[in-house]
């Protein structure tokens, strides 16, 4: 056991163990001592990462000599390892909120108090350089009496990868128990114990994964009014802090690092805000380089507030002085932080009892907030049939015939429950946006637990939607052959993009299912439009200040297809009961390139033309300044090759086996598509 006073150990390796541990470590009179994890493996990953050792359990971290206990938990569970680590004689240092019970919480000071121990809370703004230079001009007196407090805080989550529904999208009021703490207990700063807090929220569909994703709510204080809205929608994110004063008012923000001060003078009105509209305007360009440089010297580190509090954490053990923020006080935090947020988890759960799922259903279609979806459904509704509608978020007006299971694809538990009961399962959902790890979670995760649904309930077929991406353009290019459903498989999907990478597994998926015996079909629909989907897209031309910017010539051939024929196909498949995982390309047979649909839908917009040879210049100008910070370049030669590959595309399976044809075509469809758009 080190000779160290003070002996730290981890519970939870969460992201926001890293900066604890780096705090804890840059403390020299301080000792690491290890991490905990219910998941073991993430214990020894992040034991690993950061020059420490994983332990099993609690006990065996204080068994090996911690006897400062950090609880780095889920919040849900702050109340239960504080109070064991208590009971095993070891002072703790909890992340926010102390707990999600005011009750809890104070039978946690007494608990502390009657063993002669400390308990804190990460209540880390208040130590944020930025946030201790505010509260000191407000010491100073410079504002002169504070009558108020906004704060504006952006946020958002973590890509989703898919698997067990992280605490933040497991329960309705997290966001706000998560960021609410922040600023309510920056208002208590700066304007005195809360007396009320009332709140509103919604769900607008920045995180479609939240049940709410804004929130606005206003504390009566004892000296004033504060408020603070929440928002996972506004970009780009801020974190704004307002201090209202009968003398001036400071305008904080802790993203760039910078003060904003207009103040009350002698002078006439028009001047004041003259001198005023300056000083705010100046004190930026200050304030940013040397945050900027500090950053750089390292002088100022992420999560800076955190790693202050903690040394003062310490500092104060040692001297014998009260810890930085009292369990009392933070209780008090927790007490109107709760009623927000089980106000909000009540209205959610209220909302969520008017959408109950049927024993037996004939279909299921995944994705149907999506344009193809809400096709699909709204075929299938007028076709007599009831139809279960999976979605991320409730709809504020749902469809008559519609029972909606909510759920995001990457969580199995949420595909299980939509599948359950379900007949034929239309799988039209994927990711349409983000990076690889919003792919894998919504199109590769997404589509295996379909498939582990679909033969654990013994559905009478899954019809999965893939797309004319997973084929190799770039080597069909070459060998010249048309493109049909014999058609090689994208060889290197990694450098066409997340899309085509998750979409290639998602369909090798279905087909080693359809081979162990799931009963399947898979559609390949080329480029879609109308419902929604713009007919000018990347594929065709990109708008430039007012003028199509097309890469080539204009004469490729495009894949297209009406997104009318393609719900058809859908129904074909479903009529013909297709279920030996045939492949099937959706392609109208009429020939159209990227000039002709300019010439129907571009607006009458002229076209620049960039030639083929300036473009593949460009592309591989462009690999190298990102190939030397190891990223892909997205308009690598690679992708390149592939966007702009001279194909024939046939479609001739899908008359032979569905005995399909477009009923729209592309030339109507465009009229249409035109038309809608006005």
């Amino acid at each position: 056991m080190s000779p160290a006073r003070f002996r730290a150990g981890m519970v939870g390796a969460g992201n926001i163990c890293e900066f604890h541990v780096a705090a804890v470590k840059a403390l020299p009179d301080v000792e690491l001592v290890g991490i905990t994890d219910l998941d073991r493996d993430k214990a020894e990953a992040a034991a690993k990462a950061w020059g420490t050792t994983a332990f099993a359990t609690m006990d065996d971290l204080i068994a090996a000599g911690a006897n400062v206990i950090h609880v780095l938990t889920p919040p849900a569970v702050h109340g239960k390892v504080t109070v064991a680590a208590l009971e095993r004689g070891c002072h703790v240092l909890v992340e926010k909120p102390i707990t999600e019970d005011e009750q809890e919480a104070l039978a946690i000071a007494k608990l502390a108090k009657a063993k002669g121990l400390t308990v804190t809370v990460n209540h880390s703004l208040l130590y944020d350089p930025q946030v201790r230079r505010a509260l000191d001009a407000v010491k100073s007196g410079s504002l002169g009496t504070i009558v108020s407090v906004d704060i504006l805080r952006g946020s958002e989550y973590p890509p989703f990868e898919g698997g067990k529904l992280p605490p933040h999208y497991r329960g309705a009021g997290y966001p706000f128990r998560d960021l609410g703490v922040h600023c309510l207990y920056l208002i208590q700063a700066l304007l005195g114990s809360v007396e009320d807090l009332e709140a509103s929220w919604c769900s607008l569909g920045g995180d479609p994964n939240l049940a709410f994703d804004e929130w606005r709510a206003v504390a009566r204080c004892a000296h004033g009014l504060g408020q603070f809205q929440l928002t996972w929608n506004t970009r780009p994110m801020q974190s704004q802090l307002i201090i209202h004063g009968t003398k001036g008012v400071l305008r904080v923000d802790l993203f760039a690092m910078f003060h904003g001060k207009r103040a009350a003078t002698p002078l006439p009105k028009p001047a004041e805000r003259l001198l005023n509209a300056f000083s705010d305007s100046v004190q930026p360009l200050v304030d940013v380089p040397i945050g900027v440089w500090k950053f750089v010297r390292k002088e100022v580190k992420a999560y800076q507030g955190l790693r202050d509090l903690v040394a003062d954490f310490y500092r104060r053990l040692q001297a014998g002085e009260p810890p930085p923020v009292s369990v009392e006080d933070a209780a008090q935090i927790v007490r109107w932080i709760e009623k927000v947020a089980r106000a909000a988890e009540a209205d959610h759960q209220a909302r969520q009892a008017k959408f109950v799922l049927s024993e037996k259903v004939p279909f299921l279609v995944t994705g149907a907030s999506g344009n193809l979806g809400r096709a699909t459904v709204k075929r299938l509704l007028a076709a007599g049939h009831k139809v279960r509608a999976m979605v991320r978020r409730m709809p504020e007006r749902p469809q008559a015939g519609v029972e909606y299971a909510l759920g995001n694809l990457g969580d199995p538990d949420a595909v299980d429950r939509a599948v359950k009961g379900a007949e034929i399962v239309i799988h039209a959902g994927a990711a349409m946006k983000g990076g690889w790890p919003e792919h894998l979670g919504g199109t590769v995760v997404g589509t295996q637990n379909v498939i582990d649904s679909c033969k654990r309930h013994r559905v009478r077929q899954l019809v999965h939607i893939s797309s004319m991406s997973v084929i190799d353009w770039a080597g069909s290019a070459k060998r010249g052959a048309p493109v049909d459903e014999s058609a090689e498989l994208e060889p290197r999907p990694e450098e066409r993009g997340a899309y085509t990478r998750a979409k290639l597994e998602a369909e090798r998926a279905v087909v080693a299912a359809a081979k162990d015996g799931l009963p399947c079909v898979i559609l390949r629909p080329g480029q879609i439009f109308g419902g929604g989907i713009n007919l000018v897209n990347g594929a065709v031309a990109r708008n430039a200040g007012g003028r199509w910017l097309v890469l080539g010539d204009g004469q490729l051939e495009l894949p297209l297809i009406y997104i009318d024929d393609v719900v058809d196909a859908i129904e074909a498949c479903v009529a013909k009961k297709l279920t030996g995982g045939q492949v099937i390309q959706l392609i109208d047979p009429e020939t159209l390139t990227q000039a002709d649909v300019l010439e129907t839908a571009g607006r009458g917009k002229k076209v620049l033309r960039v030639p083929r040879p300036v473009v593949f210049a460009l592309g591989k100008l462009s690999e190298l300044p990102l190939g030397a910070i190891g990223k892909a370049s997205p308009i690598g030669v690679y992708r390149l090759q592939s966007a702009l590959a001279r194909l024939h595309y046939s479609s001739n399976r899908a008359q032979e086996l569905l005995g399909w044809k477009p009923r729209v075509g592309v030339r109507e469809g465009m009229r249409r598509d035109v038309e809608s758009a006005g």
